[in-house]
């Protein structure tokens, strides 16, 4: 924790220095007031909150990564802010990759952390860095300790480096490379979650260019074929559930995470309306967290999954604005992306592919939020918030497009003078 908040420090710094440099414009009508709402909310809830330290702990957290959202979202505009994530992604899937490599070669056995001392005691596989599993196809953790959040990387770095290929803002040779980089990220994590929510991108991916053709007049068919495809998927869900626990080598408890909801479900339904009181990760020294969901000795500190997680510890309430925030962002992100700026004869711009990265990006992280609850905790949280301002800015005053990368105009040689 000391190890973290120092690196959460250095990036609140840099964010609060971001801020100041740019002075970005704060006009109510740009501003989502369903964000306020919620961290409204949350800082409430320490007057009735069960562990009210833990939640002014908790408070500060979520505050400092709102706060770093917003100032990227605003102070960078959206395509800075993507060239940002676009760099960021590249150092961590890079660096995970050396990583295991690293851990292949030289360790040839998994990894613990080097400043824990576990003594004698047996040690679940989940504690270690990695497992020195990369020449056996993995799974790998990389340099984030986890299979699923490497995995998701990879994905968000998969939705954003081909969109920026397809709109020409990346070098054709080093973008495939990244692709290519990412992919074999993807691939080498075996995330049983990632691949599900990967579907459901491919799917926004397949209507969003659908509704783009169609355009605002003949949008009806999409909507209803969207709609039923949904029925059909979750009534397909239901018929093979045990099939595809066999296929994705899981048990009929998900990992555990039955037992986990049962749980939190337990604990929401003591207090429906307020909840517990905010605060963000699992802290287990707090009332009732210690102990909450533990499964093969290894004791998780989120409820895997984000509703359920911020039901319990907001009630009802907390609830409706966190699906606020959500929804508006995910709506915002869906008129972005099919109604793409156009050039002066009505036909989209190449580079409108961009605008597909905010919808292909909230679909990914509202499908990691029902089996996973990052989307309350640091990244995937600062990217929501950074999507939900930069949508809403865009409402009111939309970012000019980049410009297209300069053509090829070949050299002529200079004609020679006639002679007199």
């Amino acid at each position: 924790m000391v190890g973290f908040g120092a690196v959460a420090a250095l990036v609140l710094v840099g964010a609060i220095w971001l801020w100041i440099a740019h002075r970005p414009d704060l006009t109510w009508r740009r501003v989502p007031k369903s964000t306020l709402a919620f961290v409204g909310i949350a800082a409430l809830s320490i007057i009735w909150s069960n562990y009210p330290a833990s939640t002014l702990l908790g408070l500060a957290f979520t505050l400092a990564t709102t706060f770093t959202g917003i100032s990227l979202a605003l102070c960078l505009g959206w395509h800075g802010f993507l060239r940002a994530l676009s760099s960021a992604l590249k150092w961590v899937l890079a660096l995970s990759l050396l990583f295991e490599l690293w851990v292949a070669v030289f360790i040839r056995e998994p990894l613990l952390p080097n400043f824990v001392d576990y003594g004698d005691e047996k040690i679940p596989m989940a504690f270690y860095w990695s497992r020195a599993l990369l020449f056996d196809g993995g799974p790998i953790e990389g340099i984030v300790a986890s299979r699923n959040l490497l995995a998701m990387a990879a994905l968000l770095a998969l939705i954003l480096w081909g969109c920026l290929l397809a709109s020409g803002g990346m070098r054709r040779a080093q973008g495939i490379g990244w692709v290519v980089v990412a992919a074999l990220t993807y691939a080498l994590t075996r995330s049983a979650t990632v691949i599900l929510v990967s579907l459901l991108v491919a799917a926004a991916l397949g209507f969003a260019l659908w509704a783009r053709r169609s355009g605002p007049q003949h949008r009806r068919r999409v909507y209803a074929t969207a709609t039923a495809a949904l029925v059909a998927s979750v009534a397909l869900l239901a018929v093979l559930w045990n099939l595809l626990l066999d296929l994705f080598g899981k048990g009929e408890d998900l990992t555990g995470r039955i037992d986990i909801w049962a749980s939190v479900i337990g604990l929401a339904a003591e207090r429906p309306v307020l909840g517990w009181g905010w605060i963000g990760y699992w802290m287990p020294w707090a009332e009732p967290y210690g102990g909450l969901a533990v499964r093969n000795g290894v004791e998780y500190l989120q409820a895997h999954n984000a509703w359920l997680d911020v039901w319990m510890q907001l009630g009802i309430v907390g609830l409706i604005a966190f699906a606020s925030i959500v929804i508006g962002a995910l709506w915002r992100s869906w008129f972005l992306a099919v109604d793409p700026p156009r050039d002066d004869r009505g036909r989209v711009v190449p580079h409108s592919a961009l605008a597909l990265v905010p919808l292909l990006a909230m679909v990914a992280l509202i499908g990691q939020s029902l089996a996973e609850s990052r989307l309350l905790v640091e990244s995937g949280w600062l990217l929501l918030i950074a999507i939900a301002w930069g949508t809403k800015r865009r409402q009111w005053s939309p970012d000019p497009l980049p410009p297209m990368p300069p053509a090829r105009v070949p050299r002529l040689r200079a004609r020679p003078e006639a002679r007199s």
